[in-house]
């Protein structure tokens, strides 16, 4: 059967449903990312070992690596950007109970489990050299068992040209906060706070044993 009559029919059943078509990728398109995420984690981990890095020399002499779920292709999805008509400001509450602050810039909507929506923000002010810099912090059910208790992030880039994304949640990131005190980080807001769990992206931080 023609690809495209099978991706029509599968958006009329899962209309029926009740569900949010989410759009497909190909199996070539999913590797790409996968090695991507594979290739981030390495470099990700040289940093850690290295004078830059947010961990304590006490811990950084026992570190062997983060933790992080496998690849699943299950929690990668490309979704349409819905931006706001009229963006509304934001104050996310830190770490240090101190206030940082965005503009509340769209939403994605995606379907697991049921329908989900995450809204996406840019600070206010932008970051210097980085204006087309997206955030999305989430929470999930995992949060405090078998990932970082306060949440986790994703960034994006806006993309000028087109509202299509690859919302990749095996790219999500713990907070500099998980591993150091030293840091200030924005608590992800309630409206982002998901009822599923996000088996994808960096675990907790706990030392490897070596």
């Amino acid at each position: 059967m023609n690809r495209y009559i099978v991706l029509l029919l599968g958006t009329v059943f899962l209309a029926a449903c009740g569900k949010l078509p989410n759009k497909m990728l190909s199996t070539n398109e999913l590797q790409k990312i996968e090695f991507s995420i594979n290739q981030d984690r390495v470099e990700k981990d040289k940093y850690f070992a290295s004078a830059e890095s947010p961990l304590n020399d006490t811990l950084k002499a026992l570190f062997h690596g983060l933790n992080y779920y496998a690849f699943d292709s299950l929690y990668v999805f490309n979704v349409e950007l819905h931006k706001y008509d009229k963006p509304r400001e934001l104050d996310m509450i830190t770490s240090k109970g101190k206030i940082k602050h965005y503009i509340e810039y769209g939403y994605f909507k995606f379907d697991f489990d049921g329908r989900q929506k995450l809204n996406v923000y840019r600070p206010k002010p932008a970051i210097e050299g980085h204006a087309d810099y997206l955030f999305v912090p989430f929470k999930d059910s995992t949060n405090g068992n078998e990932t970082y208790s306060a949440g986790r992030y994703i960034e994006l880039t806006l993309n000028e040209s087109t509202d299509d994304y690859i919302l990749d949640f095996n790219s999500a990131y713990n907070p500099w906060c998980a591993y150091s005190d030293n840091y200030n980080c924005p608590y992800p807001p309630k409206e982002n706070h998901l009822l599923i769990s996000v088996l994808a992206g960096e675990k907790k931080f706990e030392l490897k044993k070596h």
